[in-house]
């Protein structure tokens, strides 16, 4: 196909970058999260601390995360910068696994989670097939929209990530007004973890919360003068994050008792119902902002997943039909189709947060490797990233360390389902690298 030889170009400016690394990140999961860390953390304070510090580690994730980008300004991110530490076996694996264990699956998930919170307003939810059918319409309207325009994509993510980050400022400027003191300085829970031991159980429950920044490395080669843009997008939306989850934290702190926070299923709700004037359209208020902004997330990731195999494809190492960019919309027209029509057939599966579940290590081991990348990269001498680093050894440990936290949690979490994942990622990976490899360095041979 001819379209297989033309390229993405460079539409996306700052504002698009920043919406889709913001709107990534803060998805529903933040609705139960704050419960989550407040029983891990075993108390306010704690618990505020965690979201603080939580953000904070995150940056130097971002910092490398930066580098990379800069270094290596193309679409592609973990599998891109794999390979240019050294390793195409190692970078195809970690795609691999992408492919099949995040990217269907998590368009899927996504599309019936907002089924979730619209059976406020409807009598049928996501295990119903008109709950199925409203989802598949979901995910096919905005496959159309990121087919057809780059730029019509950013705008949109703009938009969208302005609208699900506005409820929570309302939240948050409202709440400020009725926080209690007494909530506020609440001794730890009787039998709760003290101390720094406390500390690091919050950290560890708010590292999914922060996680989804760095899908805008994906998208690098479509991002105008990345030099500049890349870390101010990465870092922002780190910053802009800290500082929601951080004053969220507060505001749910100081409007509910400890031991309701840590056994609430829907921390936030319960805590706009305190507000007075509010309380009786506390769950309506949610559910709307919860559609909003799963609504966001599923845009982002139909937008920036493809960029991943649409990468791998144009090295001969993925289906090659995944590299076709359309003549017209200069898009990666077929890697959008699969993965949404992918996540079509799995919106009727049940069971895809079990299946999904136990890949959730092999993909925590991918980040820690891709930090790990940049000591490799650093050595070649064709390395000129535009953008370095600031105090890169402390900086790297760092982003290192606190991604090894992740695994190691995740591992206790599950050790056996993670490992049997594993081994059946490199099982099937590692002969279809072989095939690709082969086939691939034949061709530049002929």
């Amino acid at each position: 196909m001819s379209g297989q030889t033309k390229e993405l170009g460079r539409k996306l400016g700052f504002w698009a970058a920043l919406a889709i690394a913001v709107g990534t990140t803060v998805g529903s999961g933040i609705f139960a999260s704050v419960g989550e860390v407040a029983g891990a953390a075993g108390s306010p304070l704690m618990t505020i601390l965690a979201f603080v510090v939580g953000g904070l580690i995150i940056i130097p994730q971002m910092c490398v995360y930066a580098e990379l980008s800069t270094a290596y300004p193309v679409d592609g991110a973990d599998y891109i910068y794999l390979k240019m530490a050294g390793s195409r076996p190692l970078a195809f694996l970690s795609g691999w696994a992408t492919f099949w264990a995040n990217d269907p699956p998590s368009i899927s998930i996504m599309a019936l989670a907002i089924l979730n919170y619209l059976t406020v307003f409807v009598p049928f939810g996501a295990d119903t097939i008109q709950g199925k059918l409203i989802a598949t319409v979901l995910v096919l309207a905005f496959m159309t929209l990121h087919l057809r325009s780059v730029e019509g994509g950013g705008g949109f993510q703009t938009l969208i990530t302005a609208a699900k980050v506005l409820p929570f400022v309302v939240v948050i400027g409202v709440g400020l007004f009725y926080l209690k003191g007494t909530f506020l300085g609440a001794p730890a829970a009787e039998g709760a973890p003290t101390g720094m031991s406390a500390l690091w159980a919050g950290i560890s429950a708010t590292s999914w919360s922060y996680t989804g920044m760095s899908a805008i490395t994906y998208m690098t080669g479509e991002i105008k003068d990345p030099g500049r843009t890349m870390p101010r997008a990465l870092i922002g939306s780190c910053l802009l994050v800290l500082a929601l989850y951080s004053a969220l934290a507060v505001v749910m702190c100081g409007l509910l008792p400890f031991d309701r926070l840590c056994a609430s299923q829907a921390p936030i709700a319960d805590a706009i119902a305190q507000v007075p004037g509010i309380g009786g359209l506390a769950s309506k208020f949610v559910a709307i902002t919860g559609i909003i902004v799963i609504i966001g997330s599923l845009s982002s990731c139909i937008m920036y997943q493809p960029r991943l195999e649409y990468a791998m494809a144009k090295d001969g190492l993925f289906f090659r039909q995944f590299a076709h960019v359309h003549e017209k919309y200069a898009t990666p027209d077929f890697s959008i189709v699969v993965q949404c029509m992918l996540g079509i057939l799995l919106i009727y599966i049940s069971n895809l947060r079990d299946l999904l579940g136990y890949f959730t290590l092999v993909l925590c081991f991918k980040n820690t490797m891709t930090f790990c990348s940049i000591l490799w990269c650093r050595r070649r001498e064709d390395y000129n990233p535009l953008w370095r680093t600031p105090l890169f050894w402390p900086m790297t440990i760092l982003a290192i360390g606190t991604s090894l936290m992740l695994v190691v949690s995740t591992f206790l979490w599950a050790p056996m389902p993670g490992l049997v994942c594993a081994v059946v990622v490199i099982l099937t990976g590692l002969p279809c690298y072989w095939f690709w490899n082969r086939k691939n360095r034949g061709v530049t041979e002929s």
